[in-house]
């Protein structure tokens, strides 16, 4: 038996406090950019699968029962009381939770409660910038007070995260931006951002990523396709290179998120570069009954003390639920197919099973 006593949800969001109709909760299921198709449903996807297959029984229905059903099971039980037996039922012990989404999220205290779980907060880089430029009068009070908001944050925070590579791609130039061209992008994005404006210019971007290289916690860069209307020839972690290569030394350790459908580039630098480690969760939720595929192609590549659970989860419980039961049983499927045929002991999959469940998130970020 292959099963780690403990899992590590090393990135995911907070849950939706509201209820949910057939449309909102299949928005947040497959995170399109619109409907789907006409006389179709975004249940018939991996994860809405998935979802049907480890989440039913969670609230006292049969695995595989129909959408309808299992809304209104949910709908009788109430948005709390259903959220609280998914998440206690996922078997997640800890969440390292990203709160820079918009929307009516739990916030960390709030998932460890639901979820009887510890939690801790990943600040994204992004949203801290735009947060500072809504309260600074002046180029110079705005990247003083960014300086001392990502310290500040450092504080508290397990990582930090960042989005770049969704807004811009991540064929960022690797070194720092020198000091004249920070304040002339952050007199020029102040002076014509508008209320909610995004933070897009490069050059900030770079100055922010190595605000918080400077920081040595963790630093987390999404990859691959992260988000809807991520171009995906953008987001490839192989484009991260020469970044990677920058900040080799410095004492900070990158882990690459998302990185499917590119899973194994990301793999192949967790292997290249000691500071460098890759996620495979939120690749599993995403392909779903083939998860062990994936999960087989990341163990190809990466050394097995520099890969990462996640669910990579956000809105919905379910997606907390189905990231642990089909990382847990790929896993399973992988590693105990290994043991089977004599080419690895049952002690050293038990052993691998748990760093990559907890151990190396626990060691990276500094969890207890």
């Amino acid at each position: 038996m292959i099963d780690p006593p403990s899992l590590v949800d090393q990135y995911c969001h907070g849950v939706l406090r509201t209820e949910l109709g057939l449309g909102t909760f299949e928005a947040q299921l497959a995170r399109t950019e619109g409907p789907p198709a006409p006389g179709t449903t975004l249940f018939d996807t991996q994860t809405g699968f998935a979802v049907r297959r480890w989440c039913p029984p969670l609230l006292g229905l049969e695995p595989h029962c129909t959408p309808a059903r299992y809304l209104a099971r949910r709908r009788e039980l109430g948005t709390a009381e259903a959220g609280r037996r998914l998440l206690r039922g996922s078997g997640i012990t800890a969440y390292l939770v990203d709160t820079g989404l918009p929307g009516d999220l739990t916030d960390p205290g709030e998932l460890a409660r639901a979820g009887q779980a510890e939690a801790h907060e990943i600040v994204r880089l992004e949203q801290l910038a735009e947060q500072v430029a809504d309260t600074s009068g002046t180029v110079e009070s705005f990247l003083a007070n960014l300086a001392e908001s990502v310290h500040g944050a450092a504080a508290h925070a397990v990582a930090f995260t960042s989005v770049a590579g969704l807004r811009h791609g991540l064929a960022l130039a690797p070194e720092p931006p020198e000091a004249g061209a920070v304040r002339g992008a952050a007199g020029r994005w102040l002076a014509a951002r508008g209320a909610g404006d995004r933070l897009t210019d490069p050059v900030l971007l770079r100055h922010l990523l190595w605000i918080a290289v400077a920081s040595g916690l963790p630093l987390q860069l999404h990859a691959g396709l992260g988000a809807p209307g991520a171009r995906v020839d953008r987001t490839d972690p192989v484009l991260l290179s020469d970044f990677v290569r920058a900040t080799a030394g410095l004492g900070t350790d990158l882990v690459l998120l998302h990185g499917y459908p590119y899973h194994r580039h990301a793999a192949h630098l967790a292997g290249v570069f000691p500071h460098v480690y890759a996620d495979c969760g939120a690749a599993l939720v995403r392909t779903g009954a083939r998860a062990a595929t994936v999960l087989a192609e990341v163990l190809e590549l990466a050394p097995f003390g520099k890969i990462l659970f996640s669910s990579g989860a956000r809105g919905l419980p379910e997606l907390h639920v189905v990231g642990a039961h089909l990382f847990r049983e790929a896993l399973a499927r992988v590693l105990g197919g290994w043991v089977s045929e004599g080419a690895w002991s049952l002690d050293d999959a038990r052993r691998v099973a748990t760093m990559i469940a907890s151990g190396n998130a626990a060691r990276v970020y500094g969890l207890s």
